[in-house]
């Protein structure tokens, strides 16, 4: 608390005042934090002193509100650009980085207790127009953890994952010994609202969902499972429970797996793009899958369905092809931004050939007017050499896995060409391999009851982070 307040007065943020006549003031609080180490011990404790900025009034005491933020996906692009040029990956910490900034509005805020010069409910806290500008940094080293997100760094190349956020997940909700799944949903499972069906606990399951919506940062191998549990928060029901309890369950097998990136000597820019036409029991919408490749390396991938009912799968595909080509453009300009201006057209694979015939063909047609903007669309980027559209084989496609739910071996195989897996195979230079069990059976049974698969029939051998967690859920239990 003394070093936030010192850093309040050396930054020359506000200055004490006697509230003058016709003036309110603004509360204040303190936000108390504690940062972890990837290993789970305790690396600082943090103290942040925040206006109660919920007592004022939208259109009154202030209008819009705007905080720039770094989206995760430019990291990964910069985590791509340094593993392709060889860059160090130095971690810094910006102390008290909210105070940049210019406030239009005069406030007064309370001052803290404890921390004024006299006992006297007038002296107050002036908050000063202009912030400071300079800011004081702490360099922490080389990047290993932030965000909950850890990073580790070989010769093979730079490794994301989230092991520690997987765990302390799964010891939350207190499945730790839980059994494994292979997928993280049923192979052409369809999960809509079923009338009169049982319904599970809404707030458990929003929490559910929106920890496994920040996971789905370094796992694009559960962005169609997340995003297909996403759409029943509102009233969820047993089945769609169930569904996040398999994405548990899978999480619990692959909890160190991530994204790995190499070096591959370009950073050329590749989209590949893929859709399940009416897919959706509920309203018969596709879903729309893509993921983006920088140098090489995978950096974006988004699971969504569409808006609106396509009529055939050419015109699902087409929108498809659209949404992903606005990822395109996005990287491009990013990597411009960043002094590596793209000298190639980025290639956007598709495996539908009416789709890319339609985008290729001059000539407006009848059949196409509903699409008509898509259409413009994407031709003045083939026109400008933007892009370009070369058919890809439905075998080949990785966006596969984004757009419905796959078998065991069709998802591994997608995911060993996008060089995710198991840290210890990634960093050791293998690729993404089955692990050496017995071949699995059917994941359902003829009453729609899932089946668990374990490793040739045995419990897996667990960590000792896992095992600690497992003997405090124990422990829990019995008290």
């Amino acid at each position: 608390m003394e070093e936030e307040i010192k850093a309040l007065i050396k930054n020359n943020t506000r200055e004490k005042r006697v509230l003058p006549p016709g003036k309110k003031t603004v509360g204040c609080r303190w936000v108390f934090t504690i940062k972890y180490k990837p290993d789970g011990t305790i690396e600082r404790y943090k103290a942040r002193l925040v206006a109660k900025g919920h007592t004022q009034t939208y259109g009154i005491d202030y209008s819009e509100t705007f905080s720039p933020v770094a989206k995760i996906n430019t990291i990964r692009v910069l985590i791509s650009i340094a593993a392709n040029k060889g860059w160090p990956l130095h971690q810094f910490d910006v102390k008290n980085a909210f105070l940049h900034g210019e406030l239009k509005e005069e406030i007064y805020m309370e001052a803290p207790r404890g921390f004024t010069d006299r006992n006297d409910k007038e002296d107050i806290t002036k908050l000063k127009k202009n912030l400071f500008i300079e800011f004081e940094m702490k360099d922490i080293g080389r990047l290993k953890y932030f965000l909950g997100i850890e990073v580790l760094r070989s010769k093979q190349g730079i490794f994301m994952y989230q092991k520690k956020y997987v765990l302390d997940l799964l010891a939350e909700i207190g499945i730790v010994d839980c059994k494994l799944a292979d997928t993280p949903m049923i192979v052409n499972q369809k999960l809509y609202m079923e009338k009169k069906a049982r319904l599970a606990d809404k707030g458990r399951y929003q929490r559910m969902v929106g920890k496994l919506i920040y996971l789905s940062h370094t796992r694009p191998d559960i962005a169609h499972a997340v995003g297909v549990v996403s759409k029943f928060m509102h009233q969820p029901q047993k089945a769609h429970m169930k569904a996040i309890l398999r994405i548990m369950r899978y999480l619990k097998g692959t909890a160190g797996h991530g994204i790995l990136f190499k070096q591959n000597g370009h950073l050329e820019t590749q989209l590949y793009t893929d859709v399940d036409w009416a897919g959706d029991k509920g309203d018969r919408r596709s879903t729309s899958g893509y993921l983006t490749l920088v140098g090489g390396n995978l950096v974006t991938w988004r699971s969504k369905k569409q808006k609106v009912v396509a009529i055939s799968s050419a015109e699902a595909e087409f929108r498809g092809i659209a949404r992903g080509i606005t990822e395109v453009l996005w990287i491009r300009k990013l990597l411009t931004g960043i002094g590596y201006p793209p000298q190639e057209p980025s290639k956007v694979m598709s495996d539908n050939k009416a789709a890319i015939q339609i985008s290729e063909n001059p000539v407006q047609h009848d059949q196409t007017k509903h699409i008509e903007i898509d259409r413009h669309f994407i031709k003045e980027k083939l026109e400008a050499k933007i892009i370009t559209l070369p058919f890809v084989r439905s075998e080949d496609q990785l966006a596969d896995v984004l757009t419905k739910a796959v078998n065991e071996r069709s998802l591994h195989e997608c995911l060993g060409k996008l060089n995710f897996g198991n840290p210890t195979i990634q960093l050791e230079g293998s690729g993404y391999h089955q692990k050496d069990r017995k071949p699995s059976q059917n994941d359902k049974t003829e009453h729609g009851m899932e089946k668990t698969v374990q490793n040739q029939g045995q419990s897996p051998k667990m960590s000792k982070s896992e095992s600690i967690l497992k003997n405090q859920q124990s422990n829990r239990s019995r008290n």
